[in-house]
C-alpha cells in the first residue's frame, strides 16, 4: 500500500518511540562479529589506525556468496548493487519490527525491499528517478492474475497516437518487438499516475529491455544492468552474426512476474502492506520529508568515485520511462577529496535523521584494484559530523560478478569485497 503523500509526511516526521531499543548496542554488535562463524570460518580481526584512534576491523564471510539465495522479489538488476543478505544482516541485528530503515542512495531498492519483507517501515532517496521505478512496484506487488488481466487490456498493437520508437533501436529489437515496446511505453506514459499494476508492469519491462537470454526483449547483448550503445551493439551483432529475434513482450513480462512473485507469502505481503514506504527523488543531503531522530538504521552504498557511469548504463531504461538521463545529477566524483565533500553533506543530514543509539552501515567496497580504501575516507567525515565509529566490517568471499563477462575474475579487478563502515549516533 502506497500512502497519501500528506499521510506519509506526518508519519516520517515522527521521532522513534522512546521505548524502542535495538536488539544489540555497539558493543553487542562487535561481540557478534567477533564470534561469528556462520559459514565455518573464524573472524579475522585487525585495527585501522586513524588520527582519532584505532577502529576495529572484522573480516569473515558474513553472508552467503550463493547466487539467488535471497527472496525472488530481489531479482531485478542494477549496476553495482549489493546482495540482499547485506542489509538483512544489519536489519535483523540492529532493529525491531516497525522500526524505520532508510537508504539515502536507494538504487534498485535492495535495503528497502529487504527491510519491508522483514516487517520494518522503509524510506529511501535517490537523485535518479529510475530508482522509484525499480523499487516502488515491488513494495506494492499485485497478484499475478491482475498482471495477466492488465496485459490483456493493453493495446500492444501500437495505437495510432503512439509515437514511433527511434529506428536505431532496431539494432536491439525485432521490428514487431520494438512496436510492442513502444506501445507499452505509450500506455504507461499516458497515465496521469500509475496504479500498482501498471507500476509493476513498468518495473518488470524496464528489467527485460536488454539481456543475454530469450527471457529478455532484445537480441543477445550485455547483462540487463548495462545497456551498451547502439554502435557497440552493431559490433556485437556483426561479430556474432546475429539479428534481433521476435520476442513476445507481454508473455515475457508475465513469465518474469510469475518468477518474482513465486515465493511471496501472505505474511510477507502483510509486511509489505505495513511498510509505509516513503521514496524520495532528490539530493540525499536534503530530505526534510523525514523527521529528526526518526531513523533506527541506515544501510546504504554510495556512488564509488567515477567507477560506474549510471547515466550511460541506464540510457535505454531512461528512454522507456520518459526520463532525460542527461539531466540527472548523479554524483561522479573523480577523486577522494571531492567524494568526501559530497559524502560530508549526506552525513550531516543522516546525523539529523538517525535516532540516538541508532546505526549507519555505510558500504563502500574498494576501488582501483584495492589501492583506494574508501572506508578510510569515510571515517574522518563521519566523525566530524558527530557519529561514533563502531567498526569496519569486511565481507570477503568468492562470488560471481558482472565483470566475468569481460574476463575479469573474482578478486582481480573491480569491487571484490563489501567494506562496511558501521557507525552509531551517540
Amino acid at each position: 500500500m502506497i500512502l497519501d503523500v500528506a499521510v506519509q509526511q506526518e508519519l516520517f516526521k515522527q521521532p522513534a518511540a522512546a521505548s524502542k531499543r535495538a536488539p544489540v548496542d555497539a558493543d553487542g554488535l562487535r561481540r557478534a562479529l567477533l564470534e561469528f562463524n556462520g559459514h565455518g570460518s573464524a573472524t579475522h580481526t585487525a585495527e585501522l589506525q586513524t588520527a582519532a584512534g584505532a577502529v576495529p576491523v572484522y573480516t569473515n564471510e558474513f553472508w552467503t556468496a550463493a547466487q539467488r539465495a535471497a527472496h525472488r522479489l530481489h531479482e531485478v538488476s542494477y549496476r553495482a548493487c549489493f546482495k540482499p543478505q547485506l542489509p538483512r544482516f544489519f536489519i535483523e541485528r540492529l532493529t525491531l519490527p516497525g522500526d524505520l530503515v532508510y537508504d539515502p542512495f536507494l538504487g534498485r531498492g535492495t535495503t528497502a525491499i529487504e527491510a519491508a519483507l522483514l516487517g520494518r517501515r522503509v524510506a529511501g532517496c535517490d537523485i535518479n528517478p529510475l530508482s522509484q521505478v525499480l523499487c516502488g512496484g515491488r513494495l506494492a506487488p499485485p497478484r499475478l492474475e491482475e498482471v495477466r488481466a492488465r496485459l490483456a487490456a493493453i493495446a500492444f498493437a501500437a495505437p495510432a497516437d503512439a509515437p514511433a520508437a527511434p529506428p536505431e533501436l532496431l539494432t536491439f529489437y525485432h521490428p514487431r518487438t520494438l512496436a510492442q515496446i513502444a506501445a507499452l511505453r505509450h500506455h504507461l506514459l499516458a497515465q496521469p499516475q500509475l496504479d500498482p499494476v501498471d507500476r509493476w508492469i513498468q518495473m518488470v519491462a524496464v528489467n527485460r529491455l536488454t539481456g543475454h537470454s530469450p527471457g529478455f526483449f532484445s537480441v543477445y547483448t550485455l547483462p540487463p544492468n548495462q545497456a551498451t550503445s547502439v554502435v557497440a551493439q552493431r559490433k556485437i551483432n556483426d561479430k556474432r552474426k546475429q539479428t534481433p529475434p521476435l520476442r513476445d513482450v507481454p508473455a515475457i513480462i508475465l513469465r518474469k512476474s510469475a518468477q518474482l512473485l513465486q515465493t511471496l507469502t501472505p505474511s510477507e505481503r502483510s509486511n509489505l502492506d505495513s511498510a509505509q514506504p516513503r521514496l524520495l527523488c532528490g539530493p540525499s543531503a536534503r530530505t526534510p520529508e523525514i523527521g529528526d531522530g526518526s531513523v533506527a538504521l541506515v544501510v546504504t552504498s554510495p556512488p564509488f568515485l567515477s567507477i560506474v557511469n549510471y547515466a550511460q548504463d541506464n540510457w535505454l531504461r531512461c528512454w522507456f520511462c520518459g526520463i532525460d538521463a542527461a539531466t540527472v545529477p548523479i554524483t561522479m566524483a573523480s577523486n577522494v577529496t571531492a567524494w568526501q565533500a559530497a559524502m560530508r553533506a549526506v552525513f550531516v543530514e543522516l546525523f539529523r535523521l538517525v535516532r540516538r543509539a541508532g546505526f549507519v552501515a555505510f558500504e563502500v567496497g574498494e576501488v582501483k584494484k584495492g589501492t583506494v580504501r574508501l572506508e578510510e575516507a569515510v571515517l574522518p567525515v563521519a566523525r566530524d559530523v558527530g557519529f561514533t565509529p563502531v567498526c569496519v566490517q569486511i565481507n570477503a568471499q568468492e562470488f560471481t560478478k558482472t565483470a566475468n563477462c569481460w574476463g575479469v575474475n573474482n578478486n582481480e579487478g573491480g569491487t571484490n569485497t563489501n567494506r562496511i563502515v558501521v557507525l552509531t549516533r551517540p
